[in-house]
């Protein structure tokens, strides 16, 4: 039996539901892993409540105004976890050489800084937060070559890619990379059923747990649409290799095809452990949590092609992909205010896909050849679409 050196991960969005994933794998194998940082928001109660589980070296809060209260719980607590507060803190403990793996699971363009840090260090990274690809995806890619990174994709279908491939490298075989979609709670609906759907309908997703903002984006099909962008860099396959089927049983995550007219798929159930227990082992296989799939019990597997119509998310997603340059952060920008101003009921569910569409519209793409080009382009778009929510509020 082969004897592993244990490995100390920081889990970059600890109190999420990614998380609560990665940390269950991680409690599975104390051999072999340890939580040794834990990062959150602005939960602190949350967090105090996995650092006295799981006893970290450091704990981190982003809302520097919440440090008191997170140093002052772990001290009485009796734990001889270090607080911290504030992006610098995360970005100096993910570069530590004490920290082998990050878990980048921290939702949105806040998660960029520290997942590129842990790239740039040459870290392991299972990499959960789309948006560090979505906004800054050549950077990152060419920051991780350049230092030796591992980047292991953790949402379930780019993780599907990379078991069928055994690594990131889609090679001249492969003909086409397929990615899979649940099609969310309104699939089959037409354009017109969705001007009335609730905060509530969109966050309650068929298949997955998730917090409300990826649910959202899985009701519109954005989630696929950044998840397109995702794959183009993390397989370095272009728009004619890349394609999206709906499929509702969420079962098979996705498929890659190859020129000799093989197609190989990974199936299992919706749970992200798995992505996480395989991002975590690499090349080997480790124990998840996750149980088997029994296809006696799962006889159908349907699939379909996407109602862009419906859904033309996905479709402004395709065009910021072609477009390039920094239009895939203006997409992701806008989405993410329309979505947070849907959650919030300032507007309707057909204003997202509209707002996006007028940020892309307004700011066109120029080449991403630095962060500070991207997030200007992301500081820009979320003021524009914060300017014209004013043109779709809710009644």
């Amino acid at each position: 039996m082969a004897v592993h050196a244990s490995r100390n991960v920081a889990v970059l969005g600890a109190t999420g539901s990614i998380g609560a994933s990665a940390l269950d794998v991680i409690a599975r194998h104390p051999e072999r892993y340890r939580a040794s940082v834990l990062a959150a928001g602005g939960n602190v109660d949350a967090l105090l409540a996995l650092c006295a589980t799981h006893r970290p070296d450091h704990a981190v809060i982003a809302d520097e105004a919440l440090y008191a209260r997170l140093r002052d719980g772990l001290s009485d607590a009796g734990l001889a976890t270090r607080a911290h507060a504030g992006m610098a803190a995360l970005d100096m403990l993910v570069v530590d050489p004490d920290c082998h793996v990050v878990v980048a699971a921290i939702v949105g363009a806040a998660g960029l800084a520290s997942t590129l840090a842990a790239a740039t260090a040459g870290k392991r990274l299972l990499l959960a937060n789309k948006e560090s690809l979505v906004l800054a995806g050549e950077l990152m890619i060419a920051a991780a070559d350049a230092a030796g990174a591992e980047i292991i994709p953790i949402d379930s279908e780019h993780n599907a890619i990379f078991q069928c491939l055994r690594s990131r490298q889609a090679q001249a075989q492969v003909s086409r990379i397929v990615l899979t979609a649940s099609g969310g709670p309104f699939r089959g609906r037409s354009r017109a059923e969705l001007a009335q759907v609730t905060r509530e309908q969109a966050i309650a997703h068929p298949k997955w747990v998730m917090g409300p903002k990826i649910s959202v984006d899985s009701a519109t099909l954005m989630n696929k649409g950044l998840e397109l962008i995702e794959a183009h860099h993390l397989f370095g396959v272009g728009r004619d290799r890349l394609d999206v089927l709906v499929h509702p049983q969420s079962l098979v995550h996705s498929l890659v095809e190859f020129v000799d007219g093989s197609t190989l798929a990974q199936l299992g159930l919706p749970d992200m452990r798995t992505s996480l227990a395989v991002g975590l082992g690499w090349p080997e296989r480790i124990d998840s949590g996750v149980g088997g799939l029994d296809l006696l019990k799962h006889p159908r597997l349907d699939f379909e092609a996407p109602d862009l119509a419906a859904f033309p998310c996905l479709q402004l997603a395709w065009e910021a992909m072609a477009a390039g340059g920094t239009a895939p952060a203006v997409l992701n920008a806008a989405n993410e205010v329309a979505v947070s101003a849907f959650l919030q009921g300032r507007i309707g569910f057909l204003s997202i896909p509209a707002l996006v569409e007028d940020a892309l519209a307004a700011l066109p793409a120029v080449p991403a050849d630095s962060l500070e080009v991207l997030l200007a382009a992301d500081a820009e778009a979320r003021r524009l679409t914060e300017h014209n929510l004013a043109g779709h509020l809710s009644a």
